[in-house]
């Protein structure tokens, strides 16, 4: 027991307490440090809030390594982390939250408290009961939502890790993890804390990682441990290491970290280079020794993370303003029949005993003495009665339906299916399909997402001379706009393939180069390639087996393609690089050269260009450099000025091409001025202090006086389809914005390839990179920095919008571009600025926002949702997106090539970012429109149902005498009108998938939200009150006079079952009206519907209870049906009632269409196979994939008829299919895709 309280009050001395232990380690901290800050307690980590910067805590923490005792009182968190939504607490009252967010679940609950009392003419179990299955359903299904999140961060904690015990390494799990610990990662596994790098198996402490997970890159990151650490790599040597670390507080920044790390009395300054974020993943290093610094939700990952939002569709809360009308509605109903109650009630009708003198006490609802009493119990009684008018089979529908258009027809579509990585598109919910018809705004990740990540050097100026012969993308876009056809020259026995190489020029392959004018130039641009570099080879040492790691594609490909070129690159020490020369002194001489590397001056943001001094067998000093035009232009020595004329040419013809290029220079050098130099080198290196900021101040002493060599082009591989999937989205007026951690030359470019910026735009850019900011950084004072960047900000954000304003209001139509940086981003969007920033950034038709973080990918989403009020969407594919994808209205996750955690986080899921053009211009568009006309539809047939049952009221004295019976009410929508609405909810179709992506501009209509209007709801409305008239009017009306075969006059049940008769028929039958196809699915859903209805009324009426309820109708459908007068109502009400929708469809077709109705009549007579058939009569010689589709074509077909206009309906082609011995895959929409073979039109006589 005493020993635990010694340990006690030592982890006290160590935070600053009083400790009488000799020794102690707080006291040698204290001794080693200047000016330690291990005696303040750290503040707890707060909440990031989506639009704010997370505030950063003022003080450092203190943690000690490899001794858990004492950081156990400083209580930080643990390694575990959730992402669910709900947990066994919070799950009822917060899924009921949710629940009762929708305004229509409120009024159902009130509706069913009140149908419990004893006011309520209709018995309460018709309403509570289907209240709570629509609850018990939902609950259900966020349960297993939220259960699935669950199981997968059960995955992610259970995950294995070795840390360090005493001197041998255990196995525990990921949540086990504590701060300080000592952990062994090995090669390919992920980091499951932010560690601070230690010892590595390879040599000089270096080790690889991944990063996609955070920034999106696949590409590998160098980082480097201290030297000082570089031998705890064995558990008996780990075991001593004791150092403690003194670090920030945990922060969301993923390319920021300030510490020191104190050993041995020693105060050593840490990096981001010693840093590895949780998630990155260890790559071509066999192990790495690191300890815990951050845990949980305080690594910088997690913290950049946003909660599960709760995402409610913006056609969801407009159905909720809807649902108010109707309330609105239902309340100036009730209030009308209150107000008629108050006035009629009187004793003077005497025959209905209201008068207490000769019938005793009076109910209080009928009292004439108190007729404010009766006035207010009337309205409450009529408010259940009119309760039909929102019905509660609304909600159960549009879910059944959303449902199956998720599990059927997006999940099974194969125009979504990617055969590469036999990856289908997935629904991960589907509370969002008809918000994809709506879009205004995509917020793109670019690497992985927009491009491939795969680099290809493509071409090359050398000499003043353009070499390649290949035509980028984008050259074939742009040509193929300009309505010109480009044809490639193809020359497959000089072309090289391979993986970061895709060049062909038979001037310079195979030691051709030889022969050009000058060959010297020639030999220092590949030795330029296959030296200067970070590139590790690995595998065998031959051309065709061996492998490149290296910290960039871009350096991958220079590499491979010297290879290509005969400098081939194959082995590296710490201190020299070996390359296999060819064709150097002759065509065909091969020689393998090893170069001594004296130094390596890296590449950063800054400097733009990577260098490297290198020694030749011969002693020859050389310096090549690689970078940017504008640094390396800068350097060169004085003679070069023809050259850089030339070279700048043919950059400016690269850069259009969408190509991303470098310039490559070299410089030789004195022994005596190399050894000077090299001195300051050494110096600068050693530095504690802005070690960074010296070293490039020495690398300026001699990248100068440079010779220009030539210049490289390569090409970042785009996405298949990613040009023409923009071009499509533009048209239908979708504005697409990039958002990458990419630096803006990278992003700019991808840009250019994707269409998204062109030459003819006006491009306005706001980059941090300017004279003014670099010289306040210089200066190193963080409140001047702010305060000098925040000012140039403000200032090119004012310039670029007055200046956009004149392009908007002139007579130019120049479209307008934005490129922003993310340290000018972070300043943009203080609430000081951010106006300023939208306003510009909406009238722009492309954004690029370049080196941005993950909380700012989800502050600008959020920006425009909010700010703008748009319906946006985030689509990317790595963890780096996660937040984007969760602050906008609809996420979608790539399932590529960087894990699943975008997917995990997304709405939607996608193999390709091409596949948007189905997802939204037909799934999208398609579930918008049928929605719109389900909820209208809905709308329509519940208000002529309710308004026939009000005018009824209007003769019964006001009192809330019911006009249905009870289970007419409850059936009517459950039974009798359910089908129809789930058929339109499923097959309708104005036009076809194909007429949807050719004709884009039809999207627009969901974009303007066309058909779901007050508009659109008052002409629903209208008709809905001119039917209601009609059906009670003509059937009360003209039944006063009617009678059955007795004799006897019609009486309420025989009026009421016929006026129902006639409602379920014409609501189902103007169904058919507004179906733009209609299937077998329509005609089985309105006549089986109105079937059910006579069916159950036959079986009602010839069944008698002890109800009383019950009796009133039987047998009233048999006496009805004796009746002549009974079918002639039966068949000349609907006609009355339909006629009006008619007359008004014809008037509106013709002289006010819709878009896609023009689009009917343009393609009516279209012969989709044809072609088909002409194709076989034409050429006999078909390949195998247009033999199989003519096969499927001449399957049997399902022949279909339409009402206004004909389109696709639905078949069965792979049933067909299979019964002819042909293959064809399951098509998602097999019970709603084009099936109808249309007759070939008769040559005229």
């Amino acid at each position: 027991m005493s020993g635990r309280w010694d340990r006690l009050r030592i982890a006290t001395a160590r935070l600053g307490g009083d400790s009488s232990a000799p020794g102690s380690r707080a006291r040698r901290s204290n001794a080693g440090s200047v000016g330690s800050v291990a005696e303040l307690r750290p503040l707890p980590s707060r909440t990031v809030t989506l639009g704010r910067i997370q505030p950063q805590a003022p003080t450092h923490r203190t943690i000690y390594c490899n001794d858990r005792d004492a950081n156990i009182p400083v209580g930080y968190k643990g390694n575990s982390v959730s992402t669910t939504k709900y947990n066994v607490l919070t799950f009822l009252p917060k899924g009921l939250f949710e629940q009762f967010r929708r305004v229509a679940n409120l009024y159902f609950l009130m509706i069913s408290i009140l149908s419990t009392t004893p006011i309520s003419p209709v018995h309460p179990i018709t309403n509570v009961v289907p209240l709570s299955l629509v609850l018990l359903v939902s609950l259900i299904k966020e349960a297993f939502e939220d259960w699935k999140r669950f199981q997968n961060d059960l995955t992610i904690n259970a995950t294995p890790v070795e840390v360090l015990q005493g001197q041998r390494w255990e196995i525990t799990q990921w949540k086990k993890l504590q701060v300080g610990d000592i952990v062994r990662i090995k090669q390919d596994g992920f980091f499951p804390a932010d560690l601070l790098f230690l010892a590595s198996t390879n040599p000089d402490g270096v080790c690889y990682i991944e990063t996609a997970n955070l920034d999106g890159e696949t590409n590998l990151k160098i980082r480097k441990a201290l030297e000082k650490t570089w031998d705890y790599m064995t558990p008996e040597k780990a075991s001593e290491f004791k150092g403690e670390i003194q670090c920030e507080q945990p922060n969301n920044s993923l390319y920021t970290f300030t510490g020191n790390l104190i050993l041995d009395k020693q105060t050593l300054p840490l990096s981001p280079n010693q840093l590895l974020l949780r998630g990155c993943s260890l790559r071509n290093t066999e192990s790495i020794v690191a300890a815990v610094i951050f845990t949980g939700h305080e690594t910088k990952v997690m913290m950049n993370s946003m909660n599960v939002p709760s995402k409610r569709s913006t056609f969801e809360r407009k159905l909720d303003k809807l649902i108010l009308a109707l309330f609105s509605t239902l309340f100036t109903m009730c209030v009308i029949g209150a107000i008629g109650s108050g006035i009629f009630i009187s004793d003077k009708y005497y025959y209905l005993a209201l008068d207490d003198k000769y019938w005793g006490k009076i109910e209080d609802q009928f009292n004439p003495k108190n007729r404010f009493v009766v006035s207010i119990l009337t309205m409450f009684t009529l408010i259940t009665l009119y309760s039909t008018i929102i019905p509660i089979s609304l909600y159960v529908s549009i879910e059944m339906i959303k449902f199956i258009q998720c599990t059927q027809f997006i999940n099974k579509d194969l125009h979504m299916y990617h055969t590469e990585t036999q990856t289908p598109a997935l629904a991960r919910t589907s509370n969002l399909n008809e918000e994809l018809g709506q879009v205004e705004y995509v917020f793109s990740d670019k690497t992985g997402t927009l491009t491939r990540n795969l680099m290809e050097f493509f071409k090359c100026s050398i000499g003043g001379q353009i070499y390649g012969t290949g035509i980028t993308e984008i050259e074939k876009g742009s040509a193929q706009r300009s309505g010109l056809r480009i044809e490639e020259d193809k020359k497959p026995s000089t072309t090289e393939h391979e993986k970061g190489f895709n060049f062909d020029d038979s001037r310079i392959m195979r030691g051709a180069w030889r022969n050009e004018p000058n060959p010297d130039v020639f030999v220092e641009f590949f030795r330029c390639l296959a030296v200067c570099h970070t590139v590790l080879p690995e595998g065998e040492e031959s051309p065709e087996k061996i492998t490149y790691q290296a910290a960039s594609p871009d350096e991958s490909a220079l590499v491979t393609a010297a290879k290509n070129f005969g400098f081939f690159f194959y082995r590296r020490t710490p201190t020299t690089v070996t390359v296999r020369e060819s064709h150097v002194e002759k065509i065909g001489k091969v020689e393998d050269v090893q170069y001594e590397i004296l130094n390596v001056l890296e590449f950063n943001s800054t400097r733009k260009r990577q260098s490297v001094i290198c020694r030749y067998p011969n002693g020859r000093l050389v310096l090549y450099c690689k970078g940017a035009d504008t640094v390396i232009f800068e350097r060169l020595s004085p003679g070069n000025q023809e050259a850089k004329s030339i070279t700048r040419e043919h950059l400016e013809q690269f850069g259009a091409a969408g190509l991303r290029t470098l310039c490559l220079a070299y410089r030789e050098l004195t022994g005596e001025l190399y050894e000077s130099w090299n001195e300051k080198f050494v110096q600068a290196k050693s530095a504690l202090r802005d070690r960074d900021k010296k070293l490039d101040e020495v690398a300026e002493l001699i990248e100068k006086d440079l010779i220009l060599i030539g210049s490289t082009a390569i090409e970042d591989k785009l996405q298949e389809g990613v040009p023409a999937c923009i071009e499509t989205l533009s048209q239908a007026g979708i504005k697409i914005w990039v958002l990458t951690g990419d630096k803006m030359e990278t992003a700019i470019n991808i840009a250019y390839a994707c269409n998204l910026i062109n030459n003819g735009m006006k491009q306005f850019i706001i980059s941090s990179e300017t004279d003014a900011i670099r010289e306040a950084e210089d200066r190193g004072d963080p409140v001047e920095i702010a305060r000098v960047t925040k000012e140039f900000v403000k200032q090119d954000l004012k310039r670029c919008l007055e200046e956009a304003q004149t392009y908007i209001h002139g007579v130019s139509t120049t479209k307008l571009a934005l490129v922003i940086d993310g340290k000018c981003l972070m300043y943009a969007l203080d609430p000081t600025l951010r106006v300023d920033l939208l306003n510009l950034s909406l009238n722009c038709s492309s954004v690029v926002c370049c080196r941005v973080s993950p909380l700012q990918k989800a502050q600008v989403t959020s920006l425009v949702r909010k700010g703008a009020k748009k319906i946006t969407l985030s689509i990317g594919d790595g963890a780096n997106d996660v937040s984007m994808i969760q602050a906008a209205h609809v996420g979608i996750g790539i399932s590529g090539l960087e894990g699943m955690q975008a997917v995990m986080a997304s709405d939607f899921a996608i193999a390709q970012f091409r596949f948007l053009t189905d997802l939204l211009l037909v799934h999208g568009r398609w579930s918008y429109i049928r929605l719109c006309k389900v909820v209208t539809y809905f709308f329509y047939k519940n208000l002529t149902f309710t308004l026939t049952q009000f005018w009824f009221t209007f003769q019964t004295g006001f009192s809330g005498q019911r006009f249905y019976d009870d289970w007419f009410q409850s059936l009517f929508n459950v039974i009798f009108t359910a089908l129809p609405v789930i058929a339109v909810g499923l097959f309708d179709k104005d036009v076809s998938a194909n007429l949807s992506k050719k004709y884009p501009q039809l999207y627009k209509e969901g974009i303007n939200n066309t058909f779901f209007r007050w508009r659109v709801i008052a002409i629903w409305a209208f008709f809905a009150l001119y039917q209601s008239i009609i059906f009670y009017y003509f059937t009360a009306s003209a039944s006063r006079y009617g009678h059955n075969s007795s004799g006897k006059i019609f009486g309420i049940w025989d009026v009421s079952t016929m006026t129902f008769t006639c409602v379920v028929v014409t609501v189902n039958l103007r169904l058919l009206l507004a179906s733009n196809s209609i299937t077998r699915w329509h005609y089985i859903g309105v006549f089986g519907s109105i079937l059910a209805w006579f069916v159950f009324i036959f079986i009602y009426c010839g069944v008698i209870t002890p109800y009383d309820r019950q009796e009133n109708i039987y047998f009233v459908i048999y006496v009805l049906m004796g009746t002549f007068f009974f079918y002639l109502t039966l068949l000349l009400v609907p006609v009355v009632a339909l006629l009006g929708d008619f007359l008004y469809q014809v008037v509106q077709r013709w002289f006010f269409p819709y878009d896609y109705q023009i689009i009917q009549e343009i393609h009516k007579d279209d012969l989709e196979h044809r072609t088909r058939f002409e194709l076989l009569e034409g050429n006999n010689n078909l390949t195998p994939e247009e033999a199989r589709s003519l096969e499927l074509s001449r399957l049997p077909r399902e022949k279909s008829k339409h009402t206004g206009f004909a389109f696709d309906s639905p078949g069965y082609e792979s049933f067909f299919a299979s019964q002819q011995g042909v293959y064809a895959p399951q098509r998602a929409w097999d019970v709603a895709r084009r099936a109808s073979m249309k007759q070939r039109p008769q040559p005229r006589r």
